[in-house]
């Protein structure tokens, strides 16, 4: 019995984390429809988004270290990393994986990314990893 018990607790303790882990934070302009979307992308994808509406996000972006040439719309962060803009679902949760990384970015505002779908076109774009000492690679290309 006591066995079963601690086994127990044990599965409520990994559910506890892996749901911790898949909670992030979205601060988005009030007027902005693409971040709505870009929301509901995540929580399609089974993230809990905690939803902050914010009127000056420069200063959200400049607190967590998001660079210009780097920005979007909207700036997520989950477990102290800034994902910046329109990234696909599955590079957020691989995120926690990058302990080199302290934020991804898709700079401007791709056709066709999550939360700009429109139609059938697409643009080509790039998920950009940025590194503890601040420099930048390529992630993934879509």
């Amino acid at each position: 019995m006591l066995r079963k018990h601690l086994l127990t607790l044990g599965l409520l303790a990994v559910t506890g984390l892996a749901q911790a882990a898949e909670t992030i934070d979205v601060y988005r302009d009030p007027n902005c429809g693409c971040c709505k979307a870009w929301i509901s992308h995540l929580r399609d994808s089974g993230f809990t988004v905690n939803d902050h509406v914010e009127p000056n996000m420069s200063a959200v972006k400049q607190r967590l270290g998001v660079a210009p040439r780097l920005a979007s719309c909207h700036t997520g962060v989950i477990d102290g990393k800034f994902v910046e803009g329109h990234v696909p679902a599955e590079q957020v949760r691989l995120l926690a994986k990058r302990n080199d990384l302290k934020g991804l970015a898709v700079p401007g505002m791709p056709m066709g990314s999550p939360g700009m779908e429109m139609g059938d076109h697409k643009d080509a774009y790039q998920v950009i990893g940025v590194t503890q000492d601040g420099k930048d690679s390529v992630i993934a290309s879509y």
